[in-house]
């Protein structure tokens, strides 16, 4: 038999080709019933942890408005009641709208097959977050002993698509949760995992929320970071004919090289006036350096 590619096809399609992966093969049972949701319980395997409250009576008051659109998928039971396979939402928001039944497909699927088949249902839900799916995928790898090959063809994406979407899995915990919270967004976090040190991680993800950067700007200053332009070559500033004094100025200009942690001028005139130039690359050194100012003063 020759199997089709999971591409462009619905859930239904990517569900189906799951099951019949499954060993031992099973097959649904094609009509649907009414089942009393106190006979349901949930998937002991759910990959989604956190509901959110608002959306839930939301969906609750389109039930109690239209129904429910899309049955949800459950099997069956040793003890007569039935478990979850796809559709806890529409369980949980079912009990809200204060219904007594619900409808359902039943299909027979073992422990093994049924965690497949929810990781897999679970990451086409559009309103899932980017740390979810990437949990997913790799609960699929590991948990559901799957190829990168056969995920990819189990969901409907290419490996480029899952290996960006696993790379925010390398991220520390703290920005995982900001991507969870939508404080930012996928783009930013691609953009920050390609800076290896850690500390700079967390100080261009504190500018992402200080000053609310775009994901082009932060690319931009990750570029900046990964291949400094060289700094132009320039006259001697310092102008006075004595050695000594010609010495103290340029221990001077790099104590404050130092101190800064980039390039710092010092330009005098004949009268002794003059300025101080602190140079910066990006707005990330600018805040280091006023926070260092601020810490002199």
């Amino acid at each position: 038999m020759v199997k089709r590619s999971a591409l462009g096809r619905g859930l239904g399609a990517l569900i189906t080709d799951a099951a019949e992966d499954a060993k031992p093969r099973t097959e649904a049972v094609a009509s649907i019933l009414d089942l009393k949701l106190e006979d349901i319980q949930p998937n002991p395997f759910q990959p989604r942890t956190e509901f959110d409250e608002a959306a839930l009576n939301e969906l609750a008051a389109s039930i109690k408005s239209i129904g429910i659109v899309q049955p949800i998928t459950v099997r069956a039971k040793a003890d007569g009641k039935y478990e979850i396979i796809a559709g806890e939402r529409r369980f949980r928001a079912s009990k809200l709208a204060g219904l007594e039944t619900i409808p359902a497909y039943i299909r027979n699927t073992e422990d093994e097959s049924l965690l497949e088949l929810a990781l897999i249902e679970n990451i086409q839900r559009e309103d899932l977050n980017a740390i979810e799916v990437a949990i997913s995928y790799q609960r699929l790898l590991d948990e559901c002993k799957l190829t990168q090959d056969a995920l990819s063809e189990r969901v409907g994406k290419n490996r480029a698509t899952i290996s960006n979407y696993l790379r925010l899995l390398r991220l520390p915990a703290q920005i995982q949760l900001a991507i969870k919270d939508k404080k930012i967004s996928m783009g930013h976090a691609r953009a920050i995992i390609n800076i290896e040190d850690q500390e700079t991680q967390f100080m261009i993800f504190e500018q992402i929320l200080k000053y609310d950067f775009s994901v082009r700007k932060v690319e931009e200053i990750v570029r900046e970071l990964a291949n400094p332009k060289p700094e132009p070559k320039e006259e001697k500033i310092l102008t006075s004919k004595k050695s000594d004094e010609i010495g103290d100025y340029i221990e001077l200009q790099q104590h404050l090289s130092r101190r800064f942690e980039t390039k710092v001028e010092l330009k005098r005139n004949a009268e002794g006036k003059g300025k101080i130039v602190i140079a910066f690359k990006s707005d990330v050194e600018l805040e280091k350096i006023i926070g260092l100012l601020d810490k002199i003063g």
